[in-house]
């Protein structure tokens, strides 16, 4: 029997998500054209595009992602029961689709911060897979030197990965401010989860980024639960695309590919248009729980999760659309999977052999210009110079 969230996220996605599909031709280089019910609006008289043309080339490379993701998640859930990860690990597995559909619309010029649940944007914001699976397992090859492991990863305009539950929203509408005091025509993405989205830190970010209109979009990836506590107990109004009040807001399924891309691209062409920023809420589900010390059973059942897996998976939707439409045959499929699969492991392995930190490496990038640490005559490293 299925517990009432699952049935009431199979209920949502059927009104509200692209199901009708329209074929010029039954080509395999023909664009589908994908048609949507209206999204959930929130203060805006018209909202992302009704339909959408996807292509083969971009339908494999949304399915190459998206799998890439996936398989990397296993890899580090892998690494973390074998013990070379330490600390927190928190996987992105279910929730592909938001990443893969927000990046697909955003330029190398544009900003990205999230929360710690950062795997999968660090790769697509140019991170590659070692350095991705080496920060995992704290090598010195990984793209923080292993120093941050699984909530701190960065790289160009891309500004992590963070621990602390709801930093991040204000700390994206710096971002978006610095965007417009240097007249730059892009955007900054600020994800927070709905377990922060309570937070008060999180209203501050809308209050400041409304009055100066920034061109921040501010995306609650609502994966139904927070940290183990279902949204319906922790929060009075789970309609999280309207929490930002004066803030216009969109709600999209974000367990397909496509409509996240489309609701991104209204929502960035709203916000750099110096209307200033807006809420947009993607509902997903995330398949693991919290981080991997919470086997994500206690407060849901595993009913719940199979039927998600099978019936709202975002790759499957995505393959079942590619396949249906002849945009590619199912052997083309399996090749990238295989080649996922060998890219993956072969990061895994080069990961796991490379080498630590030194010791010595303890002290450094702690400042900008890091002097000599000496701590009050405590410090082991320079003991026997006194």
């Amino acid at each position: 029997m299925l517990s009432n969230l699952a049935k009431r996220l199979g209920t949502a996605s059927r009104q509200n998500l692209p199901r009708t599909v329209a074929v010029a031709s039954r080509q395999v280089n023909t664009d589908v054209q994908l048609t949507t019910n209206p999204f959930k609006l929130h203060k805006l008289e018209e909202g992302p595009k009704k339909t959408s043309m996807l292509t083969k080339d971009e339908a494999l490379d949304y399915y190459h992602k998206m799998q890439t993701i996936r398989r990397m998640e296993t890899a580090a859930a892998t690494l973390y029961k074998s013990k070379e990860v330490r600390g927190f690990c928190h996987l992105y597995s279910g929730q592909e689709a938001c990443a893969v559909g927000i990046s697909s619309v955003l330029t190398p010029d544009d900003a990205v911060i999230t929360a710690y649940r950062a795997h999968g944007w660090a790769y697509l914001r140019g991170v590659t897979l070692h350095g991705v699976l080496a920060e995992l397992t704290g090598r010195r090859t990984g793209c923080a030197k292993g120093k941050g492991g699984s909530m701190h990863m960065y790289c160009k305009n891309f500004y992590g990965g963070n621990g602390i539950v709801g930093a991040q929203v204000p700390l994206g509408a710096g971002i978006a401010l610095a965007l417009k005091y240097t007249d730059k025509k892009n955007v900054c993405i600020s994800l927070y989860g709905d377990g922060a989205a309570n937070q008060g830190q999180v209203f501050e970010a809308y209050n400041i980024a409304k009055l100066w209109d920034l061109p921040c979009i501010f995306v609650c990836e609502n994966n139904k639960y927070g940290m183990g506590t279902a949204v319906e107990r922790s929060a009075a109004s789970t309609d999280y695309y309207t929490r930002g009040d004066y803030i216009p807001g969109i709600w999209v399924d974000g367990m397909d590919v496509v409509a996240v891309r489309e609701a991104t691209r209204y929502a960035k062409d709203y916000c750099t248009s110096g209307k200033g920023p807006l809420v947009m809420e993607v509902e997903t589900y995330r398949y693991h729980g919290h981080s991997m010390s919470d086997p994500g059973t206690s407060y849901r059942s595993r009913e719940e999760v199979q039927e998600i897996r099978q019936s709202q998976d975002p790759i499957t939707k995505l393959k079942d659309t590619i396949l249906s439409n002849e945009l590619a045959a199912e052997a083309e499929l399996k090749a990238i999977d295989a080649s996922v699969r060998s890219a993956v492991d072969e990061a895994m392995t080069k990961a796991k052999a490379d080498p630590e930190l030194p010791v010595s490496e303890t002290f450094t990038n702690i400042y900008a210009n890091t002097a000599p640490m000496r701590v009050r005559g405590a410090d082991a490293f320079s003991y026997h110079d006194s």
